[in-house]
């Protein structure tokens, strides 16, 4: 972060006197947000923009703490690079806060924690309903979560993916035994019927459960704002109402 935004950002605080000044005075930061995990972020096809569930809080926050937020298409595998290189200034996605990536970014405090979902083909059937019953087994991943390290862990034959729409299109398609991705992601998708031929697989237990946190540039002050606003916006039942709103399914307890 450059001083002079360091500047802006404690200097709208202190200008509450002057409406129009502070309005002036406002940054806008650049958030990142994928197109393509609905409902946490995905491209509204009609405004032709990023939407979801964190880019309603993201700009909630902004709201309540005085900044304003210009929300990026970010793929998922290059949200960190984009924020370490000063491309985008927050990572506002279904990205959960793993030890490795703490080692990279800041991340905030817990907004929505899950674990993932496993897709399989409509009439199929498999040996069990966790990644440790299925080894051995095809197995689809999206590229740089969680998800694919795990599945190679327990031993099915992974094969990584730019998006959960290429995963779900394998799996329909006979490609591959299971397809690995955000269980509310997969889950609403299929409700909705956006994707066919496929169900999620009845019972089965997640392996990695995490909680989805916004992330910023180790050590950017920003940080203590975005902390500060979710912590006010889950007070007063803000973030709850975006929850319902974009029907997330009650958070997994790790």
């Amino acid at each position: 972060m450059t001083l002079s935004r360091r500047a802006i950002l404690g200097g709208a605080a202190l200008a509450l006197g002057t409406p129009a000044l502070v309005r002036a005075q406002l940054p806008v930061l650049k958030v990142g947000s994928t197109p393509t995990g609905v409902p946490f972020t995905f491209l509204d096809t009609k405004s032709n923009t990023i939407t979801g569930f964190m880019v309603d809080l993201i700009t909630a926050i902004g709201k309540d703490q005085g900044f304003g937020v210009e929300v990026q298409s970010t793929p998922f595998a290059a949200l960190i690079p984009s924020l370490t290189t000063s491309r985008i200034d927050i990572i506002a996605a279904a990205m959960t806060a793993t030890p490795a990536r703490r080692e990279q970014i800041d991340f905030s405090e817990p907004v929505y924690a899950y674990g993932e979902g496993a897709v399989v083909k409509e009439g199929e059937s498999l040996p069990g309903t966790s990644m440790a019953a299925l080894k051995g087994l095809s197995a689809g991943a999206q590229l740089g979560t969680t998800y694919a390290e795990a599945a190679k862990n327990a031993g099915l034959d992974v094969r990584t993916y730019d998006s959960v729409a290429d995963i779900i299109r394998d799996v329909s398609l006979g490609r591959i035994k299971v397809g690995f991705g955000d269980g509310p992601i997969v889950g609403y998708q299929i409700g909705q019927g956006v994707f066919r031929g496929v169900r999620l697989l009845p019972g089965y237990k997640p392996s990695v459960v995490g909680s989805i946190n916004i992330g910023t540039r180790k050590g950017d002050p920003v940080m203590a704002r975005i902390n500060a606003g979710l912590a006010r916006l889950i007070g007063d039942g803000t973030v709850q109402r975006l929850i319902e709103t974009w029907n997330l399914p009650p958070a997994v307890q790790g």
